[in-house]
Order: structure tokens, then sequence, then C-alpha cells
């Protein structure tokens, strides 16, 4: 009998561990559709226009505010939203304290998101919109290999074509913006520099890491309630960030320095609220569904940013540009097809 009981813990164990494997592996459909999709495209266009804000709020060339303090009130935004989302569940079902051995791996997305998020701002500047998205589209690749390693999700042939145009998509762009004349900062011209080109490889990496392993910790306890997670995650980059931003101050020594809103402007604004709402997007769709779904959202929003550039900036496309953006999308089509 006991030999009976140690064989069926023993398969129940088992059968735990593959349930956990495949949940990870095997993310779940959302429950309204067409609100799922809303979400994407509103998500979409945030992304897309994230660049084309940053350079909007350009003065002389130069971000005017302290990177630090806006990811800062985005951090605090996106952590006040969480808890008015939950503060419902805790009268429904009542609040029992997280232990810090639960929300330390929280601690790990919060750093690599705020070096990150502090980086994509001062990127503007080494870029033009249009190359920031095409490029940025390179975090596929990183998430590719860090996907097949930490959730042991399997990359199919043809993803690996994908993967390949992906990357001389990321060359012919490169290559054609490293041809612009020295010194052109214009949003308008399709440019890039060396030290562009070393942070947003960079960038790539550090986001297709921080996205896995999110994507990893909110699967890994999916009972858990996503804007409980989500508050563990922003009360560690709120301390992040804060401690970013009160070095940065005191090393400083300017007028203004300690006042959190210094340089904003209505379009620094902008990029707060939108940025707040964009967070709460990315959880839910790693959450509820893959980073390759969030992947894929990052990569239409090029399209979002290429038209805005157009459409803001009067931006010039040149024949390098042209072609990182039909391999991108051939890139696309070949690695979510079915």
């Amino acid at each position: 009998m006991m030999a009976a009981d140690k064989k069926s813990v023993h398969t129940h164990v088992t059968i735990n561990k593959d349930n956990e494997l495949s949940s990870l592996a095997e993310p779940s459909k959302p429950v309204n559709l067409c609100l799922w999709r809303v979400m994407i495209c509103i998500g979409t266009l945030i992304y897309g226009s994230y660049t084309i804000l940053v350079h909007l709020c350009e003065v002389d060339g130069k971000i005017p505010f302290s990177s630090s303090s806006m990811v800062l009130v985005i951090e605090i935004s996106k952590l006040l939203i969480s808890i008015v989302l939950f503060i419902p569940e805790v009268q429904e079902k009542g609040f029992n304290m997280p232990s810090f051995k639960f929300a330390l791996p929280f601690a790990v997305p919060a750093l690599l998101y705020c070096f990150n998020n502090n980086i994509a701002v001062h990127m503007q500047l080494q870029m033009d919109p249009a190359t920031y998205q095409v490029l940025g589209n390179l975090k596929i690749l990183s998430t590719a290999f860090l996907y097949r390693l930490i959730i042991k999700r399997p990359i199919s042939p043809l993803q690996w074509v994908a993967l390949g145009f992906l990357a001389l998509a990321g060359i012919s762009n490169s290559y054609g913006g490293l041809q612009a004349k020295q010194g052109i900062t214009s949003a308008g011209v399709i440019h890039i520099t060396v030290k562009g080109l070393l942070m947003i490889t960079t960038y790539c990496f550090v986001s297709g890491l921080a996205g896995v392993y999110t994507e990893y910790i909110l699967k890994k306890q999916y009972q858990t309630s996503i804007h409980l997670q989500n508050i563990l995650l922003y009360i560690f980059g709120i301390l992040l960030n804060g401690g970013m931003w009160l070095s940065q101050a005191a090393a400083s020594g300017s007028p203004g320095a300690f006042n959190l809103f210094h340089g904003y402007s209505l379009y620094t604004w902008v990029i707060v609220i939108t940025q707040a709402f964009s967070g709460l997007i990315m959880s839910a769709i790693m959450k509820h569904s893959s980073n390759i779904a969030r992947l894929f959202m990052i990569s239409s929003a090029m399209m979002v940013a290429t038209a805005l550039s157009m459409l803001v900036f009067d931006l010039k496309l040149n024949i390098f540009f042209c072609a990182a953006f039909v391999l991108v999308f051939v890139a696309l089509i070949l690695y979510h097809r079915k």
C-alpha cells in the first residue's frame, strides 16, 4: 500500500511539473478576444509614438529633463493604477502580504527595465525615430534565443530563416544610417551613430532578457493576481529609479536638480501617461499570451513610427532603410507563420 502511495505521489509531482512547463510554453488565450485586439492596437500605437514624442521634447538637440525622473514618474503612475485595479480584488477575496522570498524575483526585471528605460531616452539623440523602431526589432533575435533557453520553446527552421532576415535588416539599416553626414541630428533624415548602434544592440539584448524573465515569473505564479505582481514589480522600479534620480540630482548640483518635473513639457506628460498604460498592456500580454505576441506588437509599431516620422518630421527614406523595412516585414510573416 505504501509503495503504491509513493508511486502515486511521484506521478502527481511529475504531472505538476509537466503542467507548469506546459503553461509556460503554451500561453493561455484571452477571455475577451475583441477587447484583447483593441488592447494590442492601442499598445502598438503607443509604442510607435514613443520615439516621436521624445524627439518632440528635444531642446537644441538635447533632452531637457532627467531620464530617470521621467521613468520614475512613469513607474509611480503604473503603481497607482495597479493599486486602484487591485482594490476590488482585495475587497472580494481579502489580502495576504506576500513574503520577501516571493517578491524578490521581481527585483531582477525591475533592474533590467530601469537600465533599458533610461537608455531608450538617450538613444533617441543618436538616431532618427524610424531607425530606432526598425533596429528595435533585433530584440526578436535575443528574445528567441532566450525563450529557447529559459522557457524551452523550440525554434522552427522557418523561424531561423526569419531571424536571419532580421539580422540582414539590421545590417542594411545600420549601414545606410552610418552613411549619413557626420554630426547630423535631424529626425527627418535616416541616420545613426556608432554610439547609437552600440546602445541599441545592448538595449535589444537587455530587452529580450527582461521580457523573457518577466513572462517566466508572471506565469510561474499564474494564479496570483496580475495587479499584485505588477505592484511588486513597480515598487522595485520606483526604488531603483528613485535612487538613480537622487544620485544624478546630487551629482549635478544645478539649480532645480531636485525638482522632479524640471524640464517637463506637454509632450513629456503625454509620454508619462501613454507609457504608464503601455507597461500595463505589456504585463497583460506576457501573463496571458507570450513575448511572441509582444514582439509582434513592437514590430508592427515600426510602421506607425515611420508613418509619423514622414508626417511630423518630413522624413526622407533611403534605399538601405527601405530594404531593411521589407526584410523586417517578411521576417515577421515567416516568424509568426504556423
